[in-house]
C-alpha cells in the first residue's frame, strides 16, 4: 500500500473552526460546521483502516475532480493493478432505512441518498477516465462508517458497506493479487495534477475583522485565557505551554487564512495577538518566518 495523496482539512473547514472559536455562529452555519467536521472525522477514520492494506495499492484521498464544467468529489480513491475502487464515506449516527430510492433518517426525515452521490460521481470519472486514457474499470461502493449506525431495509443488490461489514471487506481485498506497473503511478500522478485545491461551493458567513475575538487561542483546549511567561504561553484553563514564539506564528496563520488580502504588519498582528505586550517580540517573529517587503512605516510581511 503507498498513500499518494493524504487527507488535510479544507480551508473551508479551517476557517469555521476559527470562526466557531472567535464569534457567534448562527444555527445554520453551527450545524455546516458541524457537518463538516463530522464528515472530515470519518474519512479520517476509514483512512486509518486503508492505511492497513497489505496489497500493492495507490491511494489518493479527497480529490476534487472536473469534467466538463462539473466538478465533483471523491472520498477515497485506491488504484490496484485490476481496477480502481472508490467510496464515498459518510459518518452517520441514529437508524434510518431506505425506501424505493429515497433515503431516511428515522422517523421520516429525508436526505440525500448517498447513492445517488456515489452514482453520479462514478459516471463522472469514467468519463474524466475515458478523456485521459485511464484504463481502468471502477468500483464504487458507499461506506457507513460510524458505529452507531443502523440501516433498515437495505437493498440487497447495492454498493453498500455498513460499520459491521467493512472490516470483512477490506480482508477481502487484501486477498487480490495486485501487482503495480509504471502506467498505474503515472494513472496516479494525472489524477494529482487533476486535482483542485479550491472547491467553489464553500459556504461561509460573513464576517469582518472588528467582530471577532483577538487573542492566542489555546492549541490543546481552545481557550482564549493565555498568559505569556518568559518565552512561553502558558494556558489558565488546562495548564498546556507553548513557546511564544510559535504561537505568535499559528496565530499569524490564523490572521492569513480569515484575511488573505490583508497585509500582514507588526502592529495588526500585535492587536491580533492581544497578550503580547511587546511589539519588538512580535517583528521579530515577523521578520524571522516570513518575508519583510517595503520600508519604514511602509513594512508588510508576507
Amino acid at each position: 500500500m503507498k498513500e499518494y495523496k493524504s487527507r488535510k482539512k479544507s480551508a473551508e473547514l479551517l476557517i469555521l473552526e476559527l470562526l466557531n472559536k472567535k464569534k457567534s455562529l448562527s444555527t445554520k452555519d453551527k450545524q455546516h460546521y458541524l457537518n463538516l467536521k463530522k464528515g472530515f472525522e470519518g474519512e479520517k477514520l476509514f483512512d486509518s483502516l486503508t492505511a492497513r492494506l497489505e496489497y500493492e495499492c495507490i491511494i489518493l484521498n479527497d480529490l476534487l475532480l472536473k469534467i466538463n464544467n462539473t466538478v465533483f468529489q471523491i472520498d477515497t480513491l485506491i488504484i490496484t493493478s485490476h481496477k480502481v475502487y472508490i467510496f464515498e464515506v459518510k459518518n452517520y449516527v441514529g437508524e434510518f432505512y431506505f425506501e424505493g430510492e429515497k433515503f431516511f433518517k428515522i422517523p421520516q426525515y429525508e436526505i440525500i441518498n448517498p447513492l445517488h452521490q456515489l452514482s453520479r460521481s462514478e459516471s463522472l470519472l469514467r468519463q474524466l477516465f475515458s478523456k485521459h486514457g485511464i484504463n481502468l474499470s471502477i468500483e464504487a461502493s458507499v461506506i457507513f462508517i460510524n458505529s452507531e449506525f443502523t440501516l433498515y431495509q437495505a437493498p440487497l443488490n447495492k454498493p453498500i458497506i455498513p460499520p459491521t461489514k467493512i472490516n470483512g471487506y477490506l480482508n477481502q481485498l487484501n486477498t487480490i493479487s495486485s501487482k503495480l506497473k509504471r502506467n498505474h503511478k503515472l494513472y496516479a500522478e494525472k489524477l494529482m495534477s487533476l486535482h483542485i485545491e479550491e472547491s467553489p461551493y464553500y459556504q461561509l458567513p460573513d464576517y469582518n475583522y472588528n467582530e471577532l475575538k483577538k487573542g492566542i487561542c489555546c492549541i490543546d483546549c481552545d481557550s482564549f485565557s493565555i498568559s505569556v511567561v518568559g518565552v512561553m504561553c502558558v494556558c489558565k484553563e488546562c495548564g498546556h505551554r507553548e513557546k511564544a514564539a510559535s504561537a505568535i506564528k499559528r496565530t499569524v496563520e490564523e490572521f492569513k487564512l480569515l484575511f488573505p488580502e490583508q497585509k500582514i504588519t507588526t502592529n495588526i498582528i500585535h492587536e491580533w495577538c492581544q497578550v503580547i505586550d511587546s511589539k519588538k517580540r512580535v517583528r521579530r517573529i515577523l521578520k524571522k518566518n516570513y518575508t519583510k517587503i517595503g520600508t519604514n512605516r511602509w513594512i508588510y510581511f508576507e
